[in-house]
């Protein structure tokens, strides 16, 4: 039977007509979802539905270290804020006694100078002995001024300091002037050389010495005697001569002063 032709069939898609298949949900049970996923009430009771999400050991850590942060900035700013209102409070108070007492510097002036003694020793040192008086003034008309121990006065030509001598204690009142006598004492190292160089300036009729005034005192406003202030300065002078025990002529002077707390 060489004339019969074989016969091919298709095969059929199996997509066409799909199987059913059993359904994952009982037949009559209802299942409704809605956009947050959450099971309807219809679900089955074998079926468990967990809502929250995993919870890690990181994610605690992190929520517990949060008021700890908050309190930790909570302490600063309110430690911020008190240091505010402190300065704030010294302020107010500074410019009430500012403006009630209206507090000056005191000022000094030399009223003359005499050299006692300048001369070289055996081991070459310069010997230098004065007496200055100086005029102390207090120009505040409600703060009185306690001079204390410990203060300085000295007399340099450039950077050589030949004498210095102490200011003695006393209470100096309202817009009072004060007269002082102080003997000033010292020796210098190379006085061969420093009095040298006093001897040629002195030739010239012009010798540069410094008067540095180095004071410690206690204001008193009122009442109440306040903490403990030095009152430094410096009076640049030009004298004629460096002759011993006679009165210097003093041809010009500038003085400046200022407080350090």
């Amino acid at each position: 039977m060489a004339d019969q032709h074989t016969k091919i069939h298709p095969l059929k898609d199996k997509t066409e007509n799909p199987q059913p298949t059993r359904p994952l949900v009982p037949k009559g049970s209802s299942f409704k979802s809605d956009n947050q996923g959450q099971p309807s009430s219809a679900m089955p009771s074998n079926v468990h539905v967990q809502n929250n999400p995993p919870s890690f050991p990181f994610m605690d850590l992190r929520r517990a270290s949060k008021p700890k942060r908050s309190c930790w900035c909570r302490c600063i700013c309110w430690t911020i804020s008190l240091l505010i209102l402190l300065l704030i409070i010294l302020g107010f108070i500074v410019a009430v006694i500012y403006i009630v007492f209206q507090p000056k510097i005191p000022n000094y002036s030399v009223d003359n100078l005499r050299i006692s003694d300048l001369r070289l020793n055996f081991d070459l040192s310069l010997y230098a002995r004065f007496n200055v008086r100086i005029t102390a003034y207090n120009p505040n008309k409600k703060i009185g001024i306690y001079y204390e121990k410990g203060s300085q006065l000295s007399v340099w030509y450039k950077s050589s300091k030949l004498c210095q001598g102490p200011i003695p204690k006393f209470y100096q009142g309202h817009q009072n002037r004060t007269k002082l006598d102080v003997a000033l004492t010292g020796q210098s190292q190379y006085g061969n050389t420093l009095l040298s160089a006093l001897q040629e300036a002195q030739q010239t009729g012009r010798i540069p010495l410094d008067l540095k005034i180095n004071v410690p005192v206690r204001i008193e406003l009122g009442n109440l005697k306040l903490k403990k202030v030095r009152i430094v300065g410096n009076c640049a002078l030009i004298v004629d001569s460096l002759s011993t025990n006679s009165f210097i002529s003093i041809k010009a002077s500038t003085c400046k002063f200022n407080v350090k707390l």
